[in-house]
């Protein structure tokens, strides 16, 4: 356990805390909700106090939603002190299994609390997509059919934390949503597959003796890497169309500043095997995220601006 902490850098105190929320994967919550709320500022819509709302309810969900994976895959035996890519906040720090779920509970009641005023401002229609996507986080690695075992992991987290966040910040902006809007968000969802993607392919031997069926146990772990650079290049591809038909600003051509880093993805994947060696390559798909995300929607501002 002592060589995995320092391995891993692992350091005590609030460190424990910070790393049960695994930061790294939390730009799945932010940048949805940066890119659909500039984008409702193309129209002339914003709110900030419903942007902050948002923005915080997400990270909340995402949080908990992190928080659940580390419960239930302790409980099903799936966690032990060696495990890597985890918080290991209960297989190595020694916190109880019901202090991290009942923190995850907590969370979701706060961002529960805030999608009922972001409701009282906006429609109530948004409770009913709000509780499916907590609900949705729940079901990622709990209940008896976990999504995140399946094929369809890296689908249905893209959706929901791509196209749905996306489409609510915008939404709750502007009180409608457009076909604009759903297409621009696709490239964002693909990234946020991509976060899960390069999670399972860094986890693909612990997974497979533990019975899950992900994509990249399916495809075995060189396909998954080389299917991570497929799942980029449409990405980054869609974007460039979308500013070819003046669906997004010239300035987002600023996100092809993210490419590098898209590409040392793949370079850091390739020839690794074990799961520490892959930690970069899976900590840096997030980054990719995150400066693709922010680019995007700082350009969305600029053109406002300009």
């Amino acid at each position: 356990m002592d060589s995995t902490k320092q391995a891993l850098k692992e350091k005590p105190g609030f460190q424990i805390w910070w790393r049960l929320l695994r930061p790294h994967t939390l730009t799945a919550s932010f940048v949805p909700v940066f890119v659909g709320t500039m984008l409702a500022l193309n129209e002339d819509s914003f709110h900030v106090v419903l942007f902050l709302a948002m923005m915080i309810a997400s990270i909340l969900i995402q949080s908990a939603t992190n928080m659940f994976n580390e419960y239930f895959d302790f409980k099903r035996g799936l966690d032990n002190a060696e495990s890597v890519g985890i918080g290991g906040t209960i297989v190595r720090d020694g916190i109880a299994p019901k202090t991290v779920l009942r923190l995850a509970l907590i969370f979701f009641g706060i961002a529960a609390l805030l999608g009922f005023f972001i409701c009282m401002e906006s429609s109530w229609w948004i409770a009913v997509i709000g509780l499916v996507c907590m609900l949705f986080g729940y079901l990622y690695t709990g209940g008896p059919f976990p999504i995140a075992y399946t094929p369809f992991g890296e689908l249905f987290a893209g959706f929901f934390m791509g196209t749905v966040i996306i489409g609510i910040s915008y939404y709750i902006q502007t009180l409608r949503i457009t076909s604009e809007v759903i297409w621009i968000s696709i490239p964002v969802a693909i990234f946020i597959g991509c976060i899960m993607l390069s999670n399972n392919i860094r986890d693909l031997d612990g997974d497979k003796i533990n019975g899950r069926k992900t994509i990249a146990i399916l495809l075995g772990r060189k396909k998954a890497i080389n299917f991570l650079g497929i799942l980029f290049i449409i990405a980054y591809s869609l974007t460039l169309y979308y500013i070819v038909v003046d669906m997004l600003p010239v300035w987002s051509i600023l996100i092809f500043i993210s490419v590098k880093m898209a590409i040392t993805v793949i370079q850091k994947f390739k020839g690794k095997t074990k799961p520490i060696e892959m930690m970069p390559a899976m900590v840096l798909t997030g980054k990719t995220n995150s400066i693709y995300g922010l680019l995007l929607g700082i350009s969305l501002l600029l053109s406002k601006l300009f």
